[in-house]
């Protein structure tokens, strides 16, 4: 039986389909610890696996962002990465560009040292790190041990090759192509920070591990022996890097909850009031984008007669009350894999978890994206023929009926494939595939 460490950053849209990898190698019997900040005990309690408190940086978000206590310096980055959301998708990919020192290698050697300690304690046979927990990535390398990288997001987090840069998106949705002048400058400060990172990690290692490997490029750095995506093996992805295995999940949803007493009473009340239903989330971060929830929501009520909406509105909730009825439902968080299997239609953000989840449940989804990946995998859904795509920052009431009306009686027959697709993967083929390239225990050390 392998013992096996997962750590995760202290995010729950990638601490929540690690603890889901958890539960599955549990149950082909590996022994599970799950490292993470203490507020997420819980998702290592529910994966059965044990937990381990480790804290990889100082940034946070435990379930809505707004809402999680952080530094002043945190919050006050967040509050600038929401504002930039509104200017467009270059401005905020520049932001997030300019903040990822800060958010991503902020204490290296104290991750290090926290890392040694873990190791002495456990003497796991291999570990499991997300991709983007990069100073653990590096402490993991500096030490020598065996792991397994979690890609949480696009498959281009991990980089295809030398012309690939990480906060670049691979390819652009039609509504949201930027201007190539633009584009050139996002890239130009990517190859900054790729360059910045890059001598850090080398310096890093020849003062911490002078016998280890050289890094090389930072944010090429994963496993040798297995990169594991939470995300399907589309035909028209960049083809990945040469070496360790590539093992395509599909999804990373587990066994999905039955709704509660109570979002069973509201979801029936809004049947009663209506013939579709449309779930409306826009992730642990972009809840704070009330204006765009309140464009969507008022679209639905005033453009439509038949279809009534549940939105996660965060701490948004008592600005956006006024638009709670008879077929609208506004609350701080939702089910969301529960709810999918109920739901006619989604409309979401673009997040990794979300597009996956919408394939596994065969609902399609306007898909609108603000930062990060959310572009890449934006563009998939367009060009997979399962979502719409739209600018959030121009969007306008008006837009949203006839876009959810091609969504459920066009796209929505689509999704029936896409279902039975990812319903042959999961957490379960991810498991087995992990242990089986891992191997055996390694030696004792």
């Amino acid at each position: 039986m392998p013992r096996i460490v997962i750590i995760s950053p202290p995010f729950f849209s990638h601490a929540r389909p690690l603890s889901v990898l958890a539960a599955a190698l549990r149950e082909r019997g590996a022994d599970v610890h799950f490292a993470c900040s203490e507020a997420f005990e819980d998702l290592a309690v529910r994966a059965g696996a044990r937990f381990v408190p480790l804290t990889v940086t100082r940034n946070a978000n435990t379930g809505v962002a707004e809402a999680t206590e952080q530094e002043a310096a945190e919050a006050a980055r967040l509050g600038e990465f929401l504002d930039a959301t509104r200017h467009g998708a270059v401005p905020a990919l520049m932001t997030q560009a300019r903040h990822r020192r800060a958010d991503m290698l902020a204490d290296p050697e104290g991750v290090l040292a926290q890392l040694r300690a873990l190791d002495e304690r456990l003497r796991p046979d291999w570990y499991v790190v997300d991709q983007l927990g990069y100073a653990v990535t590096l402490g993991l390398h500096c030490l020598g041990v065996r792991y397994a990288t979690f890609c949480p997001g696009h498959p281009t987090y991990v980089l295809a090759g030398p012309d690939s840069y990480f906060g670049v998106p691979y390819d652009w949705p039609a509504a949201l192509r930027p201007d190539p002048r633009r584009l050139a400058d996002l890239t130009a400060a990517a190859r900054e920070n790729d360059d910045a990172f890059t001598t850090l990690f080398e310096a890093f290692a020849r003062t911490e591990a002078p016998a280890a490997p050289a890094p090389g490029r930072a944010f090429a750095l994963t496993s040798p022996d297995a990169v594991l995506y939470s995300y399907p093996e589309l035909p028209w992805l960049p083809v990945p890097p040469a070496g360790p295995e590539h093992v395509y999940a599909g999804h990373m949803v587990g066994t999905a909850e039955p709704l509660d007493d109570d979002w069973s009473r509201r979801l029936r009340r809004l049947r009663e009031r209506a013939d579709r239903v449309v779930l409306v989330a826009l992730g642990t971060f972009l809840s704070a984008r009330d204006d765009v929830l309140r464009a969507v929501v008022s679209g639905v009520v005033d453009g439509t007669d038949g279809t009534a909406v549940v939105v996660a509105a965060g701490r948004r909730t008592a600005a956006l009350a006024d638009l709670a009825g008879d077929r609208v439902v506004v609350a701080p968080s939702v089910p969301q894999q529960s709810l999918l299997a109920h739901v006619d239609a989604m409309v979401h953000h673009g997040g990794n978890n979300s597009f996956t989840e919408c394939l596994r449940f065969g609902v399609p989804a306007l898909v609108l994206p603000f930062s990060s990946d959310q572009f890449a995998v934006a563009r998939d859904a367009e060009r997979a023929g399962v979502g719409v795509v739209r600018d959030p920052n121009t969007l306008a009431p008006h837009d949203v009926p006839a876009v959810l009306h091609f969504l459920t009686t066009t796209v929505r027959d689509r999704m029936g494939r896409w279902a039975r697709q990812a319903g042959e993967r999961g957490p379960d083929h991810a498991a087995a595939r992990l242990l089986a390239v891992m191997g055996e225990p390694a030696p004792v050390r």
